[in-house]
């Protein structure tokens, strides 16, 4: 699935695995410790290569982990991009503990990091929604929010945002937020 902004700019979602989707940036969803896990984040390390955690032991060494909501950038190794933005997802406590706009956080951070280094394209997984346990659907729905809101912008300057998503529920879910969410005009 596609929608097209102003601009020639568009996001994308498709099923795949996101270390094998070229993209100026690959975002992962790290945890806080930024000592590598499981999902998304093991996958990413693993086709990375060690030059990443080398990075993200220099930056723990600097300034310790990374809040919830934020992010830190590597050098994307041996994967198809330039950069990894390690995003620090929150972990779902039933929704009374600030999680959406954390979340939310998470893609804007993200979002500003691509902007500051001129990126043209960047990939996004489903943060939060494996082992944090964000229900999927209503994480889709902040998720693509904050892109088509980033987007509809005049003066960014990325041109792609692609939703790798692990499997065709998750795709689902993101397909049926974005088609709620009405096109600025």
């Amino acid at each position: 699935m596609e929608r097209e902004f102003p601009g020639g700019k568009r996001l994308r979602l498709v099923v795949g695995d996101i270390t094998r989707v070229p993209a100026d940036a690959i975002v992962n969803a790290a945890n806080s410790a930024l000592r590598g896990g499981g999902g998304v984040d093991g996958a990413i390390h693993r086709a990375g290569g060690p030059q990443i955690m080398r990075e993200l032991d220099e930056i723990r060494a600097r300034q310790g982990g990374c809040p919830t909501g934020s992010a830190v950038v590597t050098t994307a190794g041996a994967l198809p991009a330039r950069y990894v933005f390690h995003a620090v997802g929150p972990i779902w406590r039933g929704g009374q503990h600030n999680e959406p706009e954390l979340l939310a956080s998470c893609y804007r951070t993200c979002l500003a990091l691509a902007e500051e280094r001129n990126l043209q394209t960047i990939s996004f997984p489903s943060i939060s929604t494996g082992a944090y346990g964000y229900p999927v659907r209503e994480a889709a729905r902040i998720a693509i929010e904050e892109v088509c809101r980033h987007l509809e912008r005049p003066d960014t300057r990325l041109k792609e945002v692609i939703f790798v998503l692990f499997d065709q529920a998750t795709y689902q879910a993101y397909a049926d937020a974005l088609s709620q969410r009405a096109p600025v005009e």
